[in-house]
């Protein structure tokens, strides 16, 4: 498909994030189980289930488009989840990969942010007021889970640091 326009490219960037939200339904889990500060863990499912209110929020917007969401593969989104699952892989004392998942995460967040930062943007330049304000509420939360992880980052990062045996 040609993209000739503000609208088509608009279409196309809410697929990416579409499926950048899918695929980070299926990550997430994986990630919760991996950690094992119990805060994080709370923080990661939390997470997990305001993405799938991120996720229905998109599926309205394409509605009220008349398009499906489905049919592209966010590959950006793909390549910052891959670096997260080698994470996963690596033999690290529990604290570090507590830091590690939270670096990883905050990825997430900041692609995500960028991502829905433009497409509010263009919904508003297109007229579309509402799709503007469920994007926008999209984008605030993203903006509260990277906070959110700063703060849990703040402690854990410092128990990573603390010598083996402490």
């Amino acid at each position: 498909m040609e993209i000739d326009t503000l609208q088509k490219l608009y279409v196309e960037e809410l697929r990416d994030l579409h499926s950048a939200e899918r695929q980070i339904i299926q990550a997430l889990p994986r990630m919760i189980k991996a950690a094992s500060a119990p805060e994080l863990k709370a923080a990661l499912q939390d997470h997990l289930e305001i993405t799938k209110e991120q996720l229905a929020r998109l599926d309205q917007i394409f509605e009220t488009l008349g398009k499906k969401g489905t049919g592209k593969k966010c590959k950006g989104m793909e390549g910052v989840l891959a670096d997260g699952k080698e994470i996963l892989e690596e033999d690290m004392d529990p604290d570090v990969r507590d830091a590690a998942i939270i670096s990883a995460t905050q990825h997430v967040e900041h692609y995500e942010m960028a991502g829905y930062g433009t497409v509010r943007t263009y919904a508003g330049l297109l007229g579309d007021k509402v799709a503007m304000k469920l994007l926008q509420t999209t984008l605030d939360e993203e903006g509260d889970a990277d906070k959110k992880l700063t703060v849990l980052a703040e402690k854990i990062n410092v128990e990573a640091e603390a010598p083996v045996g402490r």
